[in-house]
């Protein structure tokens, strides 16, 4: 049984003890630091724990420090929490969540995108090859995935300018060049690795909890027309890389001991480089809103590779890990209707529009528009786990007449 919190913390808050997400956070007139979100308020670790490791705009120092001093760190913030002797201590150390500006919690190092869904990538494959098998040749075999931007990774709150590029032209014609009409998103779960590995050594699937400091939540932004012309033959580049949204909190892998699973049967034998025998699956609940409407829920259990074994495909080749690297899942999508993860899949790449509460519809997203993704996961004793939200609105990119 786990001892009470002397911090006042809302019977629905997504903040419990059992939670202790990290962020970096600014107080009203201060310097940005690392904290600890617990109900209503955020922790300053700094601080509470009297440790400069904190005093940073960054996570990437504690990041560093390894597993074990992980687990010595939280099992700190704990006993903080709970021991009400120390409360005269502590007290001052805590502000209003409401009175903080949240900045990205880490500074990034490399970035990894994923497509790791099968319901997504069956989806996709349907719109885009139509009587054709819906999944490539290789995507039970190993985890596809791209190498992003990480310089324009931004955190949940900033502003989306709808990018401009090429697109797809009439045969014969030269391709149109302007603002992207199919502005998309997607619904995913980021992976923050703390532990460093060396160039030219591989991170086993076992391993996974060693260098993975964390989870958050991801919203890639995406411009599917110009994704259309340009992504033959090298994968996506200018449509994807002008902005991906992460959230501000960093859930702990430590928290979520009651939200692991077993993915998916495989249907294909695995490599032994990529057998999980960890169960590294996460029984994580997704919620996607477009101006205010649930629009779906996507179940993160429902991927077909784990974290853990993209990972282990990740470093396979002797690629190194750095504190700081992120590497996100891919669009999260479900077997049904209402399970996924992206406007494409839900529009049916623009067939079936959905019908929002003022009764204008959306195929993709037009100037103005507002998406925020939120996840919670199982708890211990029946509690929940949350991951706040991560949010962004779409603004529009100022005409260039030299265009």
């Amino acid at each position: 049984m786990t001892s009470r919190c002397w911090v006042p913390v809302p019977e629905d808050s997504p903040f419990t003890l059992h939670n202790l997400p990290y962020g970096v956070f600014a107080p009203d007139g201060g310097a940005p630091r690392v904290g600890v979100a617990i109900g209503e308020h955020v922790l300053d670790l700094a601080r509470a724990l009297d440790d400069d490791t904190f005093a940073r705009p960054a996570l990437n120092a504690f990041l560093a420090q390894g597993r074990d001093r992980w687990r010595d760190v939280r099992a700190k913030i704990t006993a903080l929490l709970t021991d009400a002797s120390g409360r005269d201590t502590v007290e001052p150390a805590l502000h209003r969540a409401d009175r903080v500006r949240m900045l990205m919690p880490f500074e990034p190092a490399d970035y990894v995108d994923f497509y790791a869904s099968e319901h997504h990538a069956a989806n996709i494959g349907r719109m885009l090859r139509p009587g054709q098998e819906p999944l490539t040749p290789q995507w039970k075999h190993l985890p596809i995935g791209y190498h992003g931007r990480s310089g324009t990774l931004v955190v949940s709150g900033t502003d989306v300018v709808r990018p401009w590029g090429q697109t797809r032209p009439a045969d014969g014609a030269e391709p149109p060049f302007g603002p992207s009409r199919r502005l998309d998103i997607e619904a995913e779960v980021g992976f923050v690795v703390g532990t460093p590995s060396p160039r030219g050594t591989r991170v086993g699937v076992d391993d996974f909890a060693d260098h993975v400091f964390g989870v958050c939540l991801v919203n890639d932004w995406s411009a599917r027309d110009l994704q259309a012309w340009e992504y033959v033959p090298l994968g996506p580049f200018l449509a994807k890389s002008f902005a991906t949204s992460v959230s501000p909190w960093i859930v702990p892998l430590d928290a979520l001991g009651a939200a692991r699973t077993a993915p998916p049967e495989r249907t294909e034998p695995l490599r032994p480089y990529l057998r999980d025998g960890e169960d590294w699956g996460l029984d994580l609940a997704l919620e996607v809103r477009l101006n205010g409407q649930v629009v779906s829920r996507p179940p993160f259990s429902a991927m077909y590779w784990t974290p853990a074994q993209m990972l282990a495909h990740m470093t396979v080749n002797g690629a190194s890990l750095r504190t700081g690297d992120f590497y996100a899942s891919g669009t999260v999508s479900g077997p049904g209707p209402r399970e996924r993860g992206c406007l494409m899949e839900i529009t049916w790449n623009g067939r079936d529009p959905v019908t929002l509460p003022d009764g204008s519809t959306r195929t993709f997203l037009e100037d103005g528009d507002e998406v925020a993704i939120t996840a919670t996961a199982p708890g211990p004793d029946g509690t929940r786990i949350g991951f706040g939200e991560v949010r962004g609105r779409v603004v529009a990119q100022p005409l260039r007449t030299e265009d």
